[in-house]
């Protein structure tokens, strides 16, 4: 054997102290020339061994100052190495492990211990640090020695032999230093000490295994083309190198991973694995380029193939025997194996044996941690030993947030390869040491974890370049990602099958959701990150404000899939909230993190009245108490809505609109194909035609992706929940001394009610039209909650309690939610609609309230008053009628019309409603009727210029929309004039009511005789 140089005596001697620290001897050591080549291990025979007791454990801290790259422990990066204790190492494998249930039990009882920093200062102060290369000139002596005695201590306690040892570790690792031999790695330098000294090779098993590990890596990197590991033949095979440098990687389905020896377990980052494709690069049927994933082909690669390969042995040795590996020596020995691969890998990934690794070049633990892998505990293991060495910690780990944040960045709904970075980032999120989420808290130290504003467009800049941004970007709706419409809504129409297509992204899009949760959620469990992540979620919200207005530009706001992803987590957190934690006043605390413009509208202050009382109150500090968890979660969730939800269901409205008005502009263009294809403007029609059917065939498609992720009844029962807990908030603000709210209400509105803003009520109203009014997305069985209570007594509360809102407009959209949940309306919301008649509350209060708004919206201060007007009452007519119906509410309506104070204003205004409304239709069937009798006469129509042909059928169109209009509100008020002087003559017979029976009497048959001119074109339009 060729003599070694005292710079290879040199490497040697580093390198063994790079594979960590001493720990207690846990076999007999025997001669050390009777190891016998990698072969199945005898089981042990003999009386069973006692435990050895625990020696005292040594931490080395590793000076690499004045070392190179290729054989510094700690590369370029000068920081020593902290790693555990052998005790904590050794719990990883303590006990009998017959499958990986008992080693991720074993594991998470590593995991759950707290570090003992003090004692970890106190091993690294026994070792020089800074002595550098001097420190590792251990003298032979000092060896044998140390040697000899731990061969004494642990001899008569253990039946494993040094012999079955070093078989078992030469089996484990796959290498030989007798011979050469395939399937396994020779390793000539240890070959020649042990031909040399053999006694002097080792001071304890760890250092060996630290020995064997460095000089199989080592050989990777003495040449390009040199392989060591290229004759291993795989066991698990995690990755295969690629041979050239773009070489992708595909994804597959668990289900393909049968055969793997890593036995994955459900929620490790084992549960999938991975398909190498060939050097062309061609990928499975079915496979869009997004499913591929690029992995770099280097010496790194092959090291940390190897080791996860190494690592992943242990696990199996202990299935295959584990009666052996429960003996306390074998368990050690197999800890140190683990905690060795798991040193050395990182040494690997910070380019320490090779080069030190650019800070924004991809971790190549990314492709791993996407295909799901690795086997169990290996990134459990490599964050233990890393995460107290901030430097080397951030290294490692700040590179495989980068690369998850771009690989998601990649996905989208239309394949399921979104859920790989999701469900990685999620467990790393998880990994928890007493009572810190390590990776936690490097992502909230990261500069982009919650960047500052940069330019107008703050809510696109928060969702772009902040970390989470990328994960909560992914969405369903047509407008943020055109994939999920081309792959799934593609067809020529949208038939059942594609229904099933949206319920179906609707249970995938839970699981994503639910990993999105868990990764906020740990980082607001962690102490360290919940201020962090509080600051973050606010950012969200006070970055976004534009988006709740009725005209926003989209490019300067989150999108609607982001936002509903960060509203559906907040839900979640918020599920739990007890409203007697919550504190009503946030939004006016000195700390609020929530940014409510003072220009915001109040239910029922102006800005001046706002301003003097919030100096009043601030004044004195006591009033506020510190603001909890629950306060801010709750007021986050609030706000939330109104910028998610509430948005999301004004764009579908708008969507419905656009396509019924193109669905009649093309009925209307291919009616009138006849008249317009022989014209000089056929061209253009037939391109408008053809316009108008694409722009409709992408807006049906929009609207399939918006069912899907807008549609899921599960959000909308959690969003009335949620609006119910907001309702008892506001009724607990307007009687703080009386958990029952009483009719009628102090007439002294409380300053906080009054200053609240204004949309804490209307978000609630809005909702409840969205999912009871449109025919085509009714959930009326969301209504049927137990929540539904507080929504009820909340309408009849305030439409009984007009002066508490200042505002006529947010008044009559209560009124419209009465209106829509009218059985005569919506039939399948009369459960709802009875149980708002039967309210206590409402017998006696709600027809005199309602009449009195009927008189009271005469003058709302809006430019558009006249015609709002008209609306309103049509909506309280038909609410009228209905509780006309309910006996209760009749005797309110007798006593209102004998002796109410309403009767005789609200008579008047109904019989000047039914004044215009009569007249008005009437004018426009006149017009409609003439034009009508103008296009009948083929031959002068014909004569008439094209300008003035088309003007004609504009007017036409317009009278045909106001008369049905005109006519339907019209009808309505002649019905309910109807009803009163059939049920209640007396009231019309008073003096003061008697004027107006004789005005109505007069006027009826002026309209009756007009009427029956008109009756055929009456009988099309009514």
């Amino acid at each position: 054997m060729e003599q070694l140089s005292p710079e290879e005596i040199r490497r040697r001697r580093l390198a063994r102290l790079a594979g960590g620290q001493t720990s207690q001897p846990s076999t007999p050591l025997t001669s050390p020339q009777r190891e016998t080549p990698p072969g199945p291990l005898p089981e042990p025979s003999g009386a069973s061994s006692q435990p050895v007791p625990p020696a005292p454990s040594h931490t080395l801290g590793l000076n690499a100052q004045n070392v190179t790259p290729a054989t510094s422990p700690m590369g370029a990066s000068g920081v020593a190495y902290r790693s555990q204790s052998s005790e904590g190492v050794s719990s990883l494998s303590s006990s009998p492990s017959n499958s990986l249930e008992t080693q991720s039990q074993s594991l998470s009882r590593s995991q759950s211990m707290d570090i003992d920093t003090a004692s970890c200062e106190k091993s690294m102060s026994q070792v020089d640090v800074d002595s550098g290369i001097e420190n590792m000139e251990v003298e032979d002596s000092d060896r044998r020695e140390k040697r000899t005695l731990a061969e004494k201590d642990s001899s008569s306690s253990s039946d494993v032999s040094e012999e079955q040892a070093l078989h078992l570790i030469c089996k484990i690792l796959r290498v030989s230093w007798k011979e050469q031999d395939r399937d396994v790695i020779f390793l000539p330098s240890l070959a020649a000490e042990f031909q040399k000294n053999p006694r002097d090779v080792y001071s304890d098993f760890r250092d060996l295994i630290g020995q064997i590990l460095m000089e199989a890596l080592m050989m990777s990197t003495r040449s390009r083309d040199c392989n060591p590991f290229a004759s291993l033949t795989a066991t698990s095979q995690p990755i295969t190198a690629a041979r050239s440098l773009d070489r992708h990687l595909t994804l597959v389905p668990p289900s393909s991973q049968s055969g793997s020896p890593m036995m994955p377990c459900a929620g490790s980052f084992g549960a999938s694995s991975l398909s190498s494709l060939g050097a062309s690069g061609g990928g499975m049927a079915g496979d869009s380029g997004s499913d591929r994933f690029t992995i770099e082909s280097c010496k790194e690669t092959e090291m940390l193939n190897y080791l996860i390969e190494r690592f992943d042995c242990v696990g199996m040795e202990e299935r295959k025997a584990p009666k052996m590996c429960s003996q306390p020596a074998v368990s050690q020995l197999l800890s140190n194996i683990r905690s060795q691969c798991i040193s050395h890998a990182a040494l690997v990934l910070q380019g320490t044996l090779t080069q030190p690794r650019a800070p924004l070049q991809p971790s190549l633990l990314v492709p791993y941690m996407l295909c799901r892998n690795l086997p169990y505990g290996f990134i459990q293991e490599l964050v233990r030993m890393t995460h107290q060495e901030e430097d080397v910690f951030k290294q490692i780990f700040v590179p495989i947030l980068q690369g998850l944040t771009l690989a998601v960045k990649e996905c989208s709904f239309d394949s399921d390869n979104f859920k790989f970075p999701l469900m990685a980032l999620a467990e790393l999120c998880e990994i928890k040491f007493g009572k810190t989420h390590p990776v936690c808290n490097l992502i909230t130290s990261l500069p982009l974890w919650c960047p500052d504003p940069l330019s107008p467009g703050t809510g696109r800049e928060i969702q772009s370049l902040s970390f989470l941004g990328a994960f909560f970007s992914l969405s369903v709706f047509a407008e943020d990602d055109t994939k999920v419409g081309d792959k799934f809504f593609s067809g020529p129409a949208i038939t059942m099958e594609n229904t099933r297509v949206v319920t179906a992204i609707i249970s995938h899009t839970h699981r994503f959701l639910m990993n999105l949760f868990k990764i906020l959620h740990n980082i607001l469990l962690n102490g360290e990150t919940r201020e962090a992540a509080l600051s973050y979620m606010a950012a969200l919200v006070n970055r976004n404000v534009k988006k709740a207005q009725m005209q926003t530009d989209d490019k300067l706001v989150s999108t609607d899939g982001f936002m509903m992803n960060f509203l559906w987590v907040l839900q979640q957190l918020s599920m739990k909230i007890k409203l007697e934690t919550v504190d009503a006043l946030y939004i006016f605390h000195p700390k609020c993190r929530l940014n409510v413009s003072t220009e915001e509208t109040r239910l029922n202050a102006t800005m001046e009245d706002l301003k003097s009382w919030l100096t009043e109150l601030h004044e004195d500090p006591s009033k506020f108490s510190e603001p909890k968890f629950p306060t801010e979660c709750f007021f986050l969730t609030l706000h939330a809505h109104h910028l998610s939800i509430l948005p999301c269901c004004r764009r579908y409205i708008r969507r419905l609109r656009a396509i019924r008005d193109l669905n009649r502009t093309v009925e209307e263009l291919k009616n009138s194909e006849n008249q317009w294809k022989d014209s000089p403007l056929a061209s253009r029609h037939r391109e408008m035609l053809k316009r108008c059917k694409t722009k409709l065939k992408k807006l049906v498609r929009s609207k399939a992706c918006a069912d899907a992720g807008l549609l899921d009844e599960n959000l909308l029962r959690r969003c009335l929940q949620f609006f119910s807990m907001v309702i008892q908030l506001i009724l607990r603000m307007v009687e703080p001394a009386n958990p029952g709210v009483t009719l009628p209400l102090n007439p002294e509105i409380p300053k906080s009610f009054a200053a609240l803003p204004e949309f804490y009520i209307e978000d609630v109203a809005e909702f409840l039209l969205f999912i009871v009014f449109e025919q085509n997305i009714c959930f009326p069985q969301v209504l049927y909650e137990p929540c539904t209570e507080d929504i009820v007594n909340f309408l009849v509360v305030f439409i009984c309690s007009q002066n508490y809102i200042k505002n006529p407009y947010l008044i009559a959209k209560l009124v419209e939610v009465l209106f829509v949940t009218n059985p005569a309306v919506q039939p399948r919301t009369q459960r709802f609609f009875e149980m708002m008649e039967n309210h206590p509350l409402s017998i006696n209060q709600l027809v005199p309230a309602l009449m009195k708004f009927y008189t009271d919206v005469e003058h709302t201060g809006a430019t558009s008053e006249f015609y709002d007007k008209f609306t309103i009452r049509y909506h309280i007519s038909t609410i009228f009628k209905s509780l006309w119906q309910n006996i209760n509410h009749q005797g309110t309506f007798l006593e209102e019309f004998n002796s109410g104070k309403q009767f005789v204003r609200y008579i008047n205004m109904l019989i000047n409603d039914t004044t215009f409304l009569l007249d008005e239709s009437l004018e426009s069937l006149k017009r409609i009727h003439e034009i009508q009798e103008e296009m009948k006469n083929k031959e002068q129509w014909d004569q008439l210029p094209r300008e003035q042909q088309q003007s004609r059928q504009s007017q036409l169109t317009q009278d045909e929309r106001v008369s049905r209009s005109y006519l339907a509100l019209a009808t309505e008020t002649v019905d309910m004039f109807h009803i009163l002087t059939k049920q209640v003559q007396k009231p019309f017979l008073r003096p003061v009511s008697l004027i107006l029976s004789t005005y109505a009497s007069l006027m009826l048959p002026y309209h009756l005789s007009n009427i029956l001119f008109f009756l055929v074109p009456l009988q099309t339009y009514c």
